[in-house]
């Protein structure tokens, strides 16, 4: 269920190969989390099917990532991702991600700046026209939130 504020979340279980010897998760897995919960909030938002080849062919490069271990998650616990767009850049997208237990309790916050690049070059390229407008719609949508 998503967290206040938040439209969109998901939920899976810590594997087994997701810890250490205390059972504790692993510190780089909630970036795995992350990149999970990313990859079913682009699907959930439907944004491939409204702007085909245009979304396709853009290319976001984790530029930054701010993480923030409040308490961990152990075996066992279901992890519940909630994914919102915090900002909109010329080139950049700043996501929040709240990862809670099955309890609700937030342990992790992480705050992703992904760069809109041009690939052959590997310069940022401006988030324009149709995309901005989708992804700007997505940033009012969110309960709670004002842009």
């Amino acid at each position: 269920m998503p967290r206040p504020g938040f439209a969109f979340s998901t939920a899976f279980r810590v594997r087994y190969a997701e810890i250490d010897g205390q059972r504790v998760v692993f510190n780089s897995r909630y970036l795995e989390y992350a990149d999970v919960a990313v990859t079913e909030f682009w699907e959930w938002t439907g944004i491939a099917e409204a702007l085909g080849e245009t979304w396709r062919e853009m290319e976001f490069h984790v530029r930054r990532a701010n993480v923030d271990y409040l308490q961990p998650l152990v075996l066992g616990d279901t992890v519940d991702v909630s994914v919102r767009i915090e900002r909109i850049g010329t080139s950049s997208l700043t996501k929040r991600f709240e990862i809670a237990n099955q309890r609700g309790e937030l342990c992790n916050v992480i705050e992703m700046v992904s760069v809109n690049v041009h690939l052959p070059t590997g310069r940022p390229l401006a988030i324009e026209g149709e995309v901005r407008r989708f992804l700007g719609a997505l940033l009012v949508a969110q309960p709670d939130r004002v842009a």
